[in-house]
């Protein structure tokens, strides 16, 4: 596969929602394009940098490496070693990365010591994304947006495609990394992502969420369980049906939309259903088509991977753009 194609996808099967979640919904996934954004290539760095197990390890590079993310690149023959590269496909996450960082460091206080800062080169300052409209440049949110399905998009092929084995939640090798803690429960798991989404396509009861992405009662109860401890979702009580609860968007929960929308970008531009986007965005105010972009909080300008640096931390760090 070139490294710049997209994938085209099966007619009537798993749309780019449905893809995206199942590869990215998966929280050593995650960490580790994180710390390849940061030129961690080789397998022993790989180890030193995250508390997980050769086996896993082992099976996600493999992954990544075969949906066109990792580039295996061997630089000694005898005794055999290779590196991993980022591709064009993996570098144009660095919005979802950025978009996860400003999330954590406004919403998770515990962790806002240990993440690093990020410079914009183009006007030398310490800057916060903001996500804007690439038809009209104005900032957006969550609520002047509006979604509708496209050709491909049902709640059926939006389905998270399992790319990944499910990690066990007594899985020794997770041991919390804390590059993005409460991230990764809103999102390193396929079907709390999935969960998440719906919850911003207006979903607010148990039994819709379950049926709307088919998903086990157990496993919804527990997505819901985890979202309202850390306030992203709050229950509240039906006004016409006391007995009904409904799960809503809290500030905290409505601020995650960039990440969304990064990853939905990310999802539509390298997954190609023949019938089109699964998703057709409006932005409301202008009345175009919505298409995410980031600019700097303190110069207004578009932001580009390349333009932005990073000033570490204690421990830990965010990625950074491409090269």
């Amino acid at each position: 596969m070139a490294e710049a194609e997209p994938t085209t996808l099966e007619p009537g099967g798993t749309n780019a929602v449905g893809r995206m979640l199942g590869l990215l919904g998966d929280e050593w996934t995650l960490l580790i394009v994180q710390q390849a954004l940061q030129g961690v290539s080789r397998y022993g760095q790989f180890k030193a940098a995250l508390p997980i197990s050769n086996s896993v390890l082992t099976a996600r590079l493999s992954m990544l490496e075969r949906e066109g993310l990792l580039e295996r690149h061997v630089y000694q023959s005898n005794p055999l070693r290779a590196e991993y590269l980022t591709t064009a496909r993996s570098r144009s996450l660095w919005p979802v990365m950025l978009a996860i960082w400003d999330w954590e460091r406004h919403w998770v206080a515990e962790h806002v010591d240990v993440l690093p800062t990020m410079h914009h080169v183009t006007c030398e300052h310490a800057f916060s994304p903001i996500l804007s409209c690439g038809s009209c440049g104005k900032p957006v949110a969550a609520k002047e947006i509006s979604a509708t399905w496209g050709p491909s998009g049902t709640w059926e092929r939006s389905v998270p495609e399992s790319v990944t084995r499910r990690r066990s939640e007594a899985d020794p090798t997770h041991g919390g990394a804390g590059l993005f803690p409460e991230t990764m429960t809103i999102f390193g798991n396929r079907w709390a992502s999935a969960l998440m989404g719906a919850a911003f396509r207006g979903v607010t009861r148990f039994t819709d969420f379950e049926t709307s992405l088919k998903a086990p009662p157990t496993l919804v109860a527990d997505r819901l369980r985890a979202f309202c401890a850390i306030g992203v979702l709050v229950a509240t009580q039906n006004e016409k049906r006391p007995d009904w609860a409904e799960y809503r968007l809290t500030e905290k929960g409505r601020a995650f939309f960039p990440v969304v929308a990064a990853t939905l970008q990310w999802a539509e531009f390298w997954f190609h259903a023949p019938e089109g986007p699964s998703l057709v965005q409006t932005h409301r105010t202008c009345g175009g088509e919505f298409v995410a972009t980031f600019s700097c909080d303190q110069c207004g300008e578009a932001l580009a991977g390349h333009d932005i640096t990073i000033v570490p931390a204690l421990v830990g760090a965010a990625p950074r753009g491409e090269p």
